[in-house]
């Protein structure tokens, strides 16, 4: 449905401009009122939401790429699981997997899905 669709790559900029922020400012060394510029120019947010959100990056380096990573991560792993499945993969299980054990280590999350692949029943 296109408003679903909509919402989905809305979600997908935010995350880009947070990548962008976060490396402009740990990496590129800009400042808090360029990074607000950003967000409200990329985003259309307001001054405060967007001082909000830089002034949680500024406090928390490298948590928009940490949360980039895993969220690619975790595709990868559904792609193999479903490749390797093929109609025995479920989503409900394959979530059971990934959520079951809380926050994991990547390596960890990509064992567990590999023991799942070997025995999905």
């Amino acid at each position: 449905e296109p408003r679903f669709y909509y919402g989905h790559l809305n979600d997908e900029l935010l995350r880009a401009a947070r990548l962008v922020v976060d490396t402009g400012m740990h990496a590129q060394g800009w400042s808090r009122e360029k990074a607000i510029a950003y967000l409200v120019d990329t985003l259309g947010y307001s001054e405060q939401r967007a001082a909000n959100q830089i002034e949680r990056y500024m406090a928390w380096p490298g948590q928009a790429l940490s949360y980039k990573i895993g969220a690619l991560k975790i595709q990868e792993l559904r792609a193999k699981a479903q490749q390797a499945l093929g109609p025995k993969f479920s989503y409900p299980k394959f979530h059971a997997v990934v959520l079951g054990n809380g926050t994991l280590p990547l390596p960890i999350l990509e064992q567990q899905v590999d023991r799942w692949i070997a025995n999905p029943d």
